[in-house]
This record gives structure tokens, sequence and C-alpha cells, in this order.
């Protein structure tokens, strides 16, 4: 073992307690996108007490980057993210540093708001991997950017966000990353990493539909025109839409939120309908969204109503390449085992980390973080534990125990990417 290595090692079983105790922190204090005013404050504050040679801070919105320098010559930059915002959602995970934040003023609030996609988590194995990797910047060349990203989950409709919004802003002109890298707690089994060659994660659009007619009052309904029954129609037959693409395409067409007059006496004006396209092929968002378009358009005709539909926060699929991954497993095999690194089914979930992978290469990964098992492909709970309960869930959860290996896998996919270590390693 290296003197590099072994001083890495410590460094992180030092960093352990400070890792526990931030992510306890973000856990208790979420903050919805686009709103991570606090959260923000929190992590500079912590890059800054740990030396980071620089710490640039209101990077759309309340992004934060820290910038570490290493003490050697060398040309490599590896970013490694996280993201920093919450969800509304009422926390039912027990823990006795749950969530009971509401938030008051929110677009469409008030929400009770936790983090339960497991974004304390990425913050504060983030941050732990900065003070890890300064302690040893000496012997490190090239530099680091840790990067807080906000608004992953998409920031309200009308607001600009997300890790778009970041790579807009010219942070990264000055110090552009040979690498991006990142990973995202689930239900795998504590310690486990699951890949993907090639799309790890859909592409992913927000749907919004508004069905116009006329109002009137609900006991003269002839006078006027229902927008409601094709918005119904239009509900019921996006289920349908999946057979506009092959058989072997995963997609999903979703409405998750019908808003309408809000009186039950009347027939309003006009419905709006909120969803998302989700798409493992990218290239099957647009044949999509044509077909939602005139669905939408001819089951209101057929009312005698209109419909109007935009689409909007689009984020491309996670990739994984071939070559990024023969030069980043074997980092994260070193940490945890041939045994513990799985190939996994893509997700139809999304995450806009791919911005940063497409402009710069790298590599995103899943840390398992619960109490289960996998067999073969099938994952199930194990009964000694509190068991398989999926991310956005009131009741989602995360060991303690896990972030530590998570930080290790950061700060050594970061070490050995400066280094080259690996007879595969990509060009950077």
């Amino acid at each position: 073992m290296s003197v590099l290595q072994e001083s890495l090692d410590r460094e992180a079983e030092l960093a352990r307690a400070d890792l526990v105790a931030w992510r306890h922190h973000l856990h208790a204090h979420p903050e919805l996108s686009n709103r991570e005013v606090e959260t923000a404050a929190f992590v500079a504050a912590r890059l800054r007490a740990l030396g980071m040679d620089e710490v640039r801070t209101g990077i759309a919105g309340h992004g934060v980057v820290g910038v570490l320098r290493g003490g050697l010559p060398g040309g490599r930059v590896v970013a490694l993210r996280a993201d920093m915002d919450a969800l509304p959602v009422k926390e039912t995970s027990g823990v006795d540093f749950a969530s009971r934040v509401v938030d008051e003023h929110y677009p469409g609030g008030p929400f009770p708001v936790a983090h339960a996609c497991g974004h304390d988590c990425h913050t504060a194995t983030v941050l732990a991997a900065a003070r890890a990797l300064g302690a040893v910047r000496e012997q490190l060349p090239g530099s680091l950017l840790f990067v807080f990203q906000p608004a992953e989950e998409g920031p309200p409709v009308g607001e600009i966000g997300g890790a778009q919004a970041m790579l807009d802003s010219g942070v990264f002109d000055d110090l552009s990353p040979t690498m991006a890298f990142g990973m995202h707690v689930g239900p795998l089994p504590k310690g486990m990493v699951g890949y993907r060659a090639g799309n790890q994660y859909a592409a992913s659009c927000l749907v919004r539909i508004t069905i116009t007619g006329q109002q009137v009052h609900a006991s003269l309904p002839w006078m006027g025109l229902d927008p409601m029954p094709p918005a119904a129609a239009v509900i019921t037959a996006v289920g349908q839409l999946y057979r506009q693409v092959p058989a072997y395409d995963a997609v999903t067409v979703s409405i998750g939120h019908v808003e309408d007059v809000g009186r039950f006496n009347i027939i309003g004006q006009q419905v709006t309908l909120w969803g998302t396209i989700r798409c493992i092929e990218e290239a099957d968002m647009a044949l999509l969204q044509d077909h939602l378009r005139r669905l939408a358009d001819h089951h209101a005709a057929a009312y005698g109503c209109t419909a109007e539909i935009t689409y909007d926060q689009y984020v491309p699929p996670v990739t994984n390449t071939q070559a990024w991954l023969e030069a980043t497993l074997p980092s994260v095999r070193a940490v945890v085992g041939d045994d513990n690194v799985v190939e996994v089914p893509p997700a139809m979930g999304y995450d806009d980390v791919s911005v940063l992978t497409n402009a710069f290469g790298g590599v995103y990964l899943n840390f398992g973080v619960q109490d289960t098992t996998v067999d073969g492909q099938t994952l199930t709970a194990r009964p000694d534990g509190r068991g398989l309960i999926p991310n956005h869930n009131p009741g989602f959860y995360a060991d303690d125990d896990a972030l530590t290996t998570s930080m290790r896998i950061h700060t050594q996919v970061a070490v050995d990417h400066l280094l080259g270590t690996h007879p595969h390693d990509a060009p950077g």
C-alpha cells in the first residue's frame, strides 16, 4: 500500500464523525429546489473551514463549488458532484433526525419537506471527501472541484436551475473538468455499487397540457364547453402511448397532477394536466412528444375544446460509456471488492448529472444504503433490518455506516484519475 493510500484511509476514518453529523444536520433541515439558501451557506462554510483554495457561491441560484489545487503539477481536473435539494414529502422514516420542515411559501404549497431522495447523503459525502482529499493535497497533481448543485429535482415552472444552469453560468470555464463523478444512493444492499454500460437513467421532460373550454354553472352544462371530459380522456389515453415505440424500448408517460377551477358547482374554463415523459432511448422522446400533442389536440377537439401542450425542463439520459467504466470501476472495486460491484438494469428515473458527464466525460453510479439482498436482478428486503424502501417514498432511509464507503469510493476515483493509475484510464 502506498503512502498516499495509507493517508487516504486514515483521513477517511477521521472524517467519518463529521460525515454523519453533517448528513444528520442536512437531513433535518431540507430545502426545496431553487430554495437551498441555508444548505448552500452550510456547505460553503464547511468548505472554507476545510481550507479550499476557492469557494464559489451563488452559482445558478444557490450552487456552490469548492476548488482544491494539488501540490504537484498536473493538468487533470476531477469534479465530484452532489445535489442538494429535497422533495415535497412528509417524512415517515422514524429516525430521530427526521425533518419537520414545512415550506409555507413554495409555489403550489405549503409543502412538508424531506430528503426522501437521499441528496443529504450525497452532499455530506462529497463534503467529507473534500475533507479527506484536502488533507493529502500536497501529494496530488491537478485540481479537484467539489460541485454542490441546486434544483436537481427540477426548479418551479418558469424558473431556471439545475446542472444546465450551472454549466451555462461559466463556473467551469477557467478550470474545466476532465472527469465528472458521482453516485446516487438507493435501496441496493449497503456498500454495493450498481453500474450500467449505456443509458443508466432515462431522458425526461415535464409536460403541461392546458385544455380550454367555456366556463358555465354546473347546472347548465349545455351552455358551456366542459374541459373535464377531454382531460379525463387524455389521462386514460396516455397509458397507450407506449405502443408507439418499439417493444424493447422502456418509456413512461405519467400525469401526476390535475389543476382546475377548484369549485364543485362550476364547469371551469380550463383544466391543466401536469406530467412527465421518461425514455431510456433519447430518440423516443420526440416521437412521444409528437404523439402526445396530437392525442391532446384531437381529444379536446372532440368535445369542442382546444388544447395547448408545452414541454419543459428536458434532461438527457445518464450514459456511462464502456471506456469510462473501464477507467473507473477498478477504483471502485479497490474499495468494495469485486463481489460488491454489479451490473444493474436501466432505471426510469432521471438525474441531470448527465449534463456534466456529457460535457466533461465521467461516470455516475448507484450506491446501496439499505437492508436488502440481490438475487440475480431481483431486489428483496432483508428480514433483519428496515427492508427495501425506494427513493421518493416518505419512509426512505439510508444507513450512515454505508456513507463512509461512499466517501472512500469518491476519493479513490478522484485520486486514480488525477494520477492516471489504471491501464484503461480515459484521456484527460
